[in-house]
């Protein structure tokens, strides 16, 4: 089951959009309830700070070991590595056990996930927008990522 390399950019990109898409609508759907100046200022900080400290760097990470890999096919997890999956796993984990025994207030779940999850697709759509890059300019061409 091998790909592209630059499939698993792709692939990189519909499965943190989907995540993203996810995690924001579990946000969105409480925050009706919540909408005030200073929750929409907390979910653009949680935003920010996932954005700006994690996501951005991880799709850089990822871009530079995908488009670096020497064989054209390439095995279709390798979007990620293993310590990603690890981490992607644990968020999940944590995630759900935290909504299924309520120990945060729906305020909290709209605010954090709405941040959250809005970071989450923005590095799937960062993604995409990379893999549309390399359709578009010839290999010979292309600057190395940064």
């Amino acid at each position: 089951m091998k790909i592209r390399k630059k499939h698993l950019l792709l692939l990189a990109g519909l499965v943190w959009m989907a995540a993203g898409a996810n995690i924001l609508r579990i946000g969105i759907v409480p925050y009706t309830g919540y909408l005030t100046l200073l929750n929409g200022g907390l979910s653009a900080a949680v935003f920010c700070f996932f954005w700006f400290m994690i996501f951005s760097r991880m799709v850089r990470k990822h871009t530079i070991r995908i488009t670096g890999y020497q064989e054209e096919k390439q095995f279709f997890l390798k979007f990620f590595d293993r310590k990603s999956f690890i981490i992607m796993a644990c968020m999940m984990t944590m995630g759900i056990g935290l909504r299924a025994t309520g120990i945060c207030p729906p305020v909290f779940i709209a605010v954090f996930y709405t941040g959250l999850g809005a970071a989450l697709t923005l590095a799937g759509v960062r993604f995409a927008y990379t893999y549309i890059q390399h359709l578009r300019v010839p290999a010979a061409e292309r600057e190395p990522e940064p």
